[in-house]
């Protein structure tokens, strides 16, 4: 590994030069700087990060806001991370993952500190309380998720309430008449976790256009539940032959449960869901799906943050709704005949 002595022999300085040119904090001659960045370059050095903060004011690290909440599906959010930190990487950025259930006092906490230059907060909430500090705080953010109020704030996200009619369209233009949206845990409803209201937004919206006879109901994130639910569908909706899912722990189990109840997918029943596209392509029945753009929003949200923190006066939108695309697979099919 190369030193900071390695450079400053290479450059004929002092070791106290080269960190001088690093940090900025004493002035030496441009003759003498373009020799320190010549070897830098050459020797192909990096300084540590306690020298790159000194350089720039800054941490070079974004904190990554992600509280595993109950009802979250954990390896969807980590599909957020992963692009996140890889995005990062690509701006020479670290990510510092926070997934303690903190509120406003954990956001303040991380920024009173030098630990990051700024925030990516997910699992946004319609009436967040984070959002005042948000709003008032020093350091750039970017919401992964849309509150009530966006205004203010720079949020991306896919358009889940367009995600949730798209589902419908696909499913009224197969001539379906009686539809049901089996949708997330109870807790998510309860939170008011905003994607998982705009999917229901969309689907009651898109049923009602359509004259269908429709449902929503949330499920628990397990196989028994999906099957309770499955038999509750069915006792209220004797006719229902189009479903849409939004929640992926569930996706097969609900299948199975409808399977054992006797009714055929998709010869009497057709299923559509919104979940990552390879989950929906791995299924023992490819489902007709929308996926949910994980590396897109991710990669996305890091550059967004990146024009925050450049400084160049560079406008950044303060929404970016990704617009819904529907595959369609084996799950759906026409409307069986009466």
């Amino acid at each position: 590994m190369v030193k900071i002595t390695d450079v400053a022999r290479h450059a004929g300085v002092s070791p106290s030069t080269v960190s001088y040119a690093l940090s900025g904090k004493r002035p030496i001659s441009a003759e003498t700087r373009s020799r320190v960045e010549a070897s830098i370059r050459e020797l192909g050095y990096r300084p540590h990060a306690g020298a790159r903060a000194l350089a720039s004011s800054r941490s070079n690290v974004l904190a990554l806001v992600v509280p595993l909440r109950s009802g979250i599906h954990v390896p969807v959010v980590m599909q957020f991370a992963v692009s996140v930190v890889t995005a990062a990487r690509q701006h020479d950025h670290d990510v510092l993952l926070l997934t303690q259930e903190e509120g406003a006092e954990g956001l303040r906490r991380v920024a009173d500190t030098a630990l990051v230059d700024a925030l990516i907060v997910m699992d946004v909430q319609l009436d967040d309380p984070r959002l005042p500090l948000l709003r008032t705080l020093d350091r750039p953010s970017v919401l992964i998720g849309f509150p009530a109020e966006p205004a203010g704030l720079t949020c991306i996200d896919l358009d889940f309430e367009a995600a949730g009619e798209l589902c419908v369209e696909h499913l009224a233009a197969l001539g379906h008449r009686v539809v049901a949206l089996v949708g997330s845990p109870p807790e998510v409803y309860v939170r008011g976790t905003g994607f998982a209201h705009r999917v229901v937004a969309g689907f009651t919206t898109a049923a009602r256009r359509h004259g269908l006879a429709a449902t929503a109901l949330p499920c628990a994130a397990a196989p028994a539940a999906a099957r309770l639910v499955a038999e509750q569908l069915l006792r209220e909706q004797p006719a229902l032959t189009g479903v849409v899912v939004h929640n992926e722990p569930v996706l097969e189990p609900l299948v199975d449960a409808f399977e054992a109840l006797g009714l055929r997918v998709p010869g009497d029943l057709s299923v559509t869901a919104i979940c990552p596209d390879e989950q929906a392509g791995r299924a023992r029945i490819p489902l007709t799906s929308i996926a949910i753009p994980s590396a897109e929003v991710g990669t996305r949200a890091v550059d967004l943050l990146m024009r925050k923190l450049s400084g160049t006066g560079t406008a950044v939108p303060e929404s970016t709704l990704l617009p819904p695309r529907l595959t369609t697979r084996a799950s759906t099919a026409p409307r069986p005949a009466l």
